[in-house]
């Protein structure tokens, strides 16, 4: 049986921008919270854990979960996860949910949350507490790179972007993507990742770079 929960919006959401039914079967007066919004974390920190909770979701963006709960507490609840609806740059949120576990996460939590998401129909990956989560941690270094060979004029933009929609199936090249979404945004991400993992890979590549000083009006 699904577990009935309530919502507690603090600011624009990136996951839930507009009406879904995730949102709509949401119920005031249940106990178990999902907060959404831009300071959704900070809603959270500011208000009493319910212990009866049978989960508390926070709304991430590329943070990690353990920056809102103190996991080294011998109080740390059980009961909390972090959840994002991957979404790149401006495009529509897709239908999945990276659902972030704590390593005190109960199962008990983290089946209930999973529950919910799947009720409204959305897609729900569970995964470890680490800044970026799952599918930004796979592509930014891709796109990153994409973008390095272009100014180094490996091949065109259009080349590139056929090459590897028909050497990989995808459905759509890099470079189109990142255009069509969003470059400052891939920009934004990238430069939280490098800052956080200090790996190479995930640092803003110069077209990406360019486009947050336009959109900054630099």
């Amino acid at each position: 049986m699904q577990t009935p929960y309530c919502i507690i919006s603090s600011g624009i959401s990136r996951s839930f921008p507009v009406d879904h039914s995730f949102i709509a079967q949401a119920d005031n007066d249940a106990v178990a919270t999902v907060y959404l919004g831009a300071r959704a974390g900070a809603a959270f920190r500011a208000a009493p854990t319910v212990a009866e909770a049978v989960f508390i979701a926070i709304e991430l963006d590329i943070e990690c979960l353990g920056v809102h709960v103190d996991t080294n507490a011998s109080t740390a609840p059980t009961n909390v996860v972090g959840i994002a609806r991957f979404r790149l740059g401006d495009a529509e949120p897709s239908n999945l949910i990276e659902l972030v576990r704590l390593p005190q996460t109960s199962p008990v939590a983290v089946a209930a949350a999973k529950a919910a998401f799947e009720a409204a129909g959305l897609v729900v990956a569970v995964c470890g507490d680490f800044p970026g989560r799952i599918v930004n941690r796979l592509v930014r270094p891709y796109y990153n790179a994409a973008l390095r060979r272009l100014d180094e004029q490996l091949a065109s933009a259009e080349d590139m972007d056929m090459t590897l929609r028909l050497g990989l199936g995808y459905p759509e090249g890099p470079i189109a993507l990142l255009k069509r979404t969003g470059l400052a945004d891939h920009c934004r991400v990238s430069e939280q990742l490098y800052q956080a993992l200090r790996q190479e890979p995930y640092a803003p590549a110069r077209a990406a770079q360019m486009a947050m000083a336009h959109s900054q009006g630099d």
